[in-house]
């Protein structure tokens, strides 16, 4: 983003004229609609400059006599014919000029009649709206700095030095504003790959949470995948998840045509903070039942209730709900692993998509490659990288952090700054998809 220079210290301000304070404040403010209406400047010299009578024009011709000699001026006896001096004309401020055939100078409109002309003028000009125009009348405030140097020297002059955000900040900010923007409708990305224990899991809680710290509205996990998938035990801990009632898919399906708030939806949900999730079948004879038709009267259930929806599909494409997640997905997250076979099992996803009628998803697809077991030196991490690149719309690294390795509870304070952001990158490709 542009660095905005402060104003130059150097450069000459002209000095302000002298102003006496205004008769009344009815002039005052009546001078300052009329600056806002014609858009003239300055606003205090016009507000409170002391109005001067208009000079008569020199003549080099015609002296002028002084008006203490004008006989038409002091008293009412006709001129004589032999007067040398030359009489002085009045001119008025505002009206027609004096008749020099009858030598008579017609009236002059008072100062009621002058006030009227000016307030129909202005009724008639458009005037600034306090709504729409606040920056008419407020200075824009730089925004604050937080963390860092900047931030240090704001807190120790209490606010009076402020050097604005620094450009790390200036690109969380904006990584923030991307995440919450506003959203007309409900979505739904679908995280999927060919191979398991690659971070896909993972990737579907700490993206869940980062869009639920930052977004006004708390987004749905779905776990849709058909091998027991272990998405609320990675969201709340093993440990909690057996303390509560084991509600599931199956269950929300059996009472789907029950349920008509989000009050009767939450009985079927776990809460991991402003996360809300459904949870896998666990059941190894029924995990693999969920068919296409299942699936889209679950995700119209939850597109009443939730703006943002994310699917973990659990490994394939191939299995009986796949093809009702693909049909309804906005986007794709392809999660990949710096192993070579990972690498490769994630281009092969993006080629099955493009030739099986979703192109768009493949093209448009975020691959995020997860460096969950911290592969060996030998392995060239930017070839892979740059292999993957160019068949999706974005790429997002994901850096090795044992809250993400060790396959147990994934919770945001617990990984590294690094694996936030990269986090926090791909909540904000995942909402740039959807608009």
């Amino acid at each position: 983003m542009p660095v905005v220079n402060p104003r130059s210290t150097t450069a000459e301000t002209p000095a302000r004229p002298a102003s006496t304070r205004s008769s009344s404040w009815a002039q005052a403010a009546e001078a300052a609609d009329e600056r806002l209406a014609t858009g003239a400047t300055p606003v205090i010299s016009r507000m409170l400059a002391p109005q001067q009578p208009a000079a008569p024009p020199a003549s080099a011709a015609a002296p002028v006599t002084p008006p203490a000699q004008d006989s038409r001026i002091h008293d009412d006896e006709p001129e004589q014919a032999s007067a040398p001096a030359t009489p002085v004309r009045d001119v008025p401020e505002e009206g027609p000029a004096a008749d020099p055939a009858s030598g008579s100078v017609p009236p002059q409109p008072t100062r009621a009649t002058r006030s009227a002309s000016r307030a129909a003028a202005l009724a008639e000009a458009p005037m600034p709206d306090f709504i729409s125009s606040p920056g008419l009348f407020v200075r824009e405030q730089k925004p604050r700095p937080v963390g860092g140097l900047r931030g240090a020297l704001y807190k120790l002059t209490g606010g009076s030095l402020n050097l604005g955000p620094s450009a790390r900040q200036r690109e969380e900010d904006e990584l923030a504003r991307r995440i919450s923007r506003q959203l007309q409708g409900s979505y739904n990305t679908a995280v999927l790959s060919l191979k398991g224990g690659i971070g896909k899991t993972s990737t579907t809680v700490g993206v869940g949470l980062t869009l639920a710290e930052y977004r006004g509205d708390p987004p749905c996990a779905i776990d849709a995948n058909p091998d027991s998938g272990d998405l609320v035990e990675r969201a709340l801990g093993e440990g909690i998840y057996q303390q509560q009632a084991p509600r599931t898919i199956s269950d929300l399906l059996r009472n789907v045509e029950s349920i008509d708030s989000l009050t009767a939806l939450a009985r079927y949900m776990h809460h991991a903070g402003r996360l809300h999730l459904i949870a896998g079948e666990q059941d190894p004879e029924v995990s693999d039942s969920l068919t296409a038709e299942e699936y889209l009267r679950i995700r119209k259930l939850i597109a009443g209730y939730y703006s943002v929806a994310l699917t973990d599909c659990g490994t394939g494409v191939t299995h009986n709900a796949m093809s009702g997640i693909l049909q309804s997905a906005d986007n794709l997250i392809i999660a990949a692993g710096y192993a070579v076979s990972g690498a490769k099992r994630a281009r092969s996803t993006l080629h099955w998509l493009a030739s099986h009628g979703y192109e768009d998803l493949a093209r448009n697809a975020v691959v995020v490659i997860t460096d969950k077991d911290e592969v060996s030196s030998r392995v060239d991490k930017d070839a892979i990288e740059d292999h993957l690149a160019g068949i999706c719309r974005q790429l997002i690294a994901v850096p090795h952090d044992r809250g993400v390795a060790d396959g147990d509870l994934v919770t945001l304070d617990a990984l590294r700054p690094e694996t936030r952001r990269a986090y926090r990158e791909i909540a904000a490709a995942i909402v740039d998809g959807y608009v």
